[in-house]
């Protein structure tokens, strides 16, 4: 009798949970899918790239299913697999970011050209609106996606001013805010707009070479981090393959185990101190 009554209060307690919890956590997932879709969507159209909003859910939402299904059957191993699930959730926005710093690097790159071909269109008589266009119609995106949008919403009434802003706004590159605080000045002022943008081109250019020497001479801090991060994995593979049992007292005493765990805490402030060190802020 008592096992009848067991057997009944857990079937019904499973049978709430599923009747009543289930749809709670589904119409909660849905909701923070949506959410991270209509960021997504947001990021996307700043680099002027069209997908469906059906499309990226539907993405976002099987992405973490499909990858813990292959690490489950891999593995077999249900760590592994939640882990694997773990992973197809920040996935998309992992790539979605690493988009955002390629097209990035792609625009800083265009920059030095971008500034001659102003310099030299305005030298030859046109406007700062007509070099504008012969910028766009010159450049590959995504430089003249972004000043294509500049030229329609000028068309659509707003001042080249505030376009000039929201350009700065959208893009939050040091360069574009050095070529567009430029521009601005020179209209308040009345200055040699040309003589501004080319002597402009040739300080981003200085500092570009500035950057690339910093990045050779902290090379080797970089290096030095990922080889002593590596080290001790084929260090502890090699000397396992020798001999299996080197290890075994670290695992079963108390005084290994506190070696262990000093020895990977040690390592992990060794490798953040040396990232630190060896990163340069521009």
């Amino acid at each position: 009798m008592l096992q009848v009554l067991i057997f009944l209060f857990v079937f019904s307690s499973a049978f709430l949970f599923f009747s009543q919890g289930l749809p709670f956590f589904t119409e909660l997932l849905r909701k923070v899918q949506e959410k991270k879709v209509a960021r997504t969507t947001k990021q996307l159209d700043a680099m002027f790239i069209e997908i469906k909003s059906e499309k990226l859910f539907l993405y976002n939402t099987i992405s973490p299913l499909a990858l813990g299904l292959v690490c489950f059957l891999l593995t077999r191993n249900f760590i592994v697999t939640f882990a694997g699930v773990g992973i197809g959730l920040f996935l998309p926005t992992f790539i979605i970011n690493n988009m955002k710093a390629r097209r990035k690097q792609r625009l800083q790159a265009q920059l030095v050209d971008s500034l001659m071909i102003l310099s030299s269109s305005l030298k030859g008589g046109l406007s700062l609106l007509q070099a504008i266009e012969v910028l766009v119609e010159e450049s590959n995106p995504p430089l003249s996606q972004e000043f294509g949008l500049v030229l329609r919403e000028n068309k659509m009434g707003v001042s080249l001013e505030e376009s000039l802003k929201r350009l700065n706004e959208r893009l939050e590159i040091e360069e574009v805010k050095l070529m567009t605080n430029s521009i601005l000045v020179s209209r308040e002022t009345g200055g040699d707009l040309t003589k501004v943008l080319s002597r402009l081109s040739t300080t981003i250019r200085d500092n570009r070479k500035l950057k690339d020497t910093i990045r050779t001479l902290t090379l080797q801090g970089r290096m030095q981090g990922f080889i002593m991060s590596v080290l001790p994995f084929f260090f502890v593979g090699a000397v396992v393959s020798f001999n299996r049992t080197h290890f075994d007292i670290m695992f079963e005493t108390e005084e290994g185990r506190m070696l262990i765990f000093v020895a990977v805490g040690l390592q992990v402030i060794g490798l953040v101190l040396i990232q630190r060190l060896s990163r340069a802020k521009f």
